[in-house]
């Protein structure tokens, strides 16, 4: 199989789609596998550790709040387009897969121009302007939760699938991933970030939650403030004065998710269908604070879903205060049986075979298989 997989813009559409690229190589070790990104996002930074080749095309996302800004997308994606079509030329895809992201539209467009056979997943329950604008192009649309279904115009082409988690992120063990980060068997462990980029909420009231665990023996806290947060809270903790204790570890980004999952107690996070399905997929309790600046509201019913099964406090951002937090840390270290339930039940909201069923879906007619 030869295979070309798009996504991009944040690691929620970036690491699907290299899931989704592993599950190819797992099944078949000859397929050869291109990404295809956008140099705006982060794909340029995560996809080369990835092993996978890649090409860069010109694609940008829909602003509609001048003409001359509405003009540029359509010169960009036109571009796009074009660059696309040479790639496709040259490679001879047999599949096009895009995970969402604005570069999918020049991507699948001409995949499906090109005569490649074209796939879609969407992770949210609420789905992107970019994946609803190309379903007529594509042969099925896999999707992260079945209520994206109402928003799709073709069901018969609609799979549900769940989400796409890389396999590093099961049967994580937690004594070996402590022991990766030098942590402490019995510590209690708190995780939290607001995204690849970070989120500004998320971190103003992490940081009063910081201030509290700050050296206190037993207790770690991961910091994640995201690329654009970094500067800010180190700048913050030096006007007020702050001597950091070494529990307190403060990351700009984190690569090795995994681990730092792996290793944790509790999770505090935004509820991106990527972010929530890969500490389900670790089995870790969370507390979720869906960002409400999001088309149709979909982190809030990402979140729902696990916490209506007892996998997560669903905390909205009107409500998440310092003081709130703190509440909820407290009362789930000292009740370890509640944490020990929160944790199985996250589990059991996994998606357990997404990859799978893509790829059988995407093998289904193949000629090259």
């Amino acid at each position: 199989m030869r295979a070309i997989v798009t996504g991009g813009g944040t690691g929620g559409h970036i690491y699907p789609a290299l899931a989704i690229a592993d599950k190819i190589k797992e099944k078949d070790s000859d397929a050869e596998i291109l990404y295809v990104g956008n140099d705006i996002g982060l794909e340029k930074d995560i996809v080369p550790g990835s092993g996978y080749p890649m090409e860069l095309v010109s694609a940008k996302w829909l602003d509609r709040s001048n003409i001359f800004k509405i003009f540029d997308t359509g010169f960009s994606t036109m571009k796009g387009v074009r660059q696309s079509m040479k790639i496709m030329k040259k490679f001879k895809p047999d599949v096009v897969i895009g995970t969402g992201g604005f570069v999918c539209v020049p991507v699948i467009y001409a995949g499906h121009k090109y005569g490649a056979r074209c796939f879609l997943h969407e992770q949210n329950a609420y789905p992107g302007v970019a994946n609803k604008t190309l379903e007529k192009f594509v042969e099925k649309v896999f999707m992260g939760f079945p209520e994206a279904a109402h928003y799709f115009k073709e069901p018969e082409k609609h799979v549900v699938s769940g989400n796409p988690v890389r396999t590093r992120f099961s049967n994580v063990d937690r004594k070996k991933a402590r022991e990766k980060l030098g942590l402490a068997a019995d510590d209690f462990v708190v995780f939290s970030f607001g995204g690849s980029q970070g989120a500004q909420k998320i971190n103003d009231v992490v940081f009063e939650l910081m201030k509290y665990l700050n050296d206190q023996p037993g207790k770690v806290l991961f910091y994640g403030t995201g690329s654009q947060y970094y500067d800010e809270v180190l700048n913050k903790i030096k006007a007020e004065g702050i001597q950091l204790g070494g529990n307190i570890r403060i990351e700009s980004y984190i690569n090795n998710m995994e681990d730092y999952l792996g290793a944790s107690d509790l999770v505090i996070s935004r509820a991106g269908a990527l972010s929530v399905a890969e500490t389900c997929t670790c089995g870790r309790a969370s507390i979720l604070v869906p960002s409400p600046n999001v088309t149709g509201n979909h982190q809030y019913f990402n979140a729902k879903s696990v916490a209506d099964r007892g996998g997560a406090i669903l905390i909205e951002e009107k409500d998440f205060t310092g003081e709130k937090l703190i509440e909820e840390v407290r009362k789930l270290e000292n009740d370890p049986e509640l944490l020990k339930q929160m944790g199985e039940a996250s589990l059991k909201c996994a998606p357990s075979s997404a990859t799978e069923i893509i790829y059988s879906n995407i093998c289904k007619g193949n000629a090259h298989e």
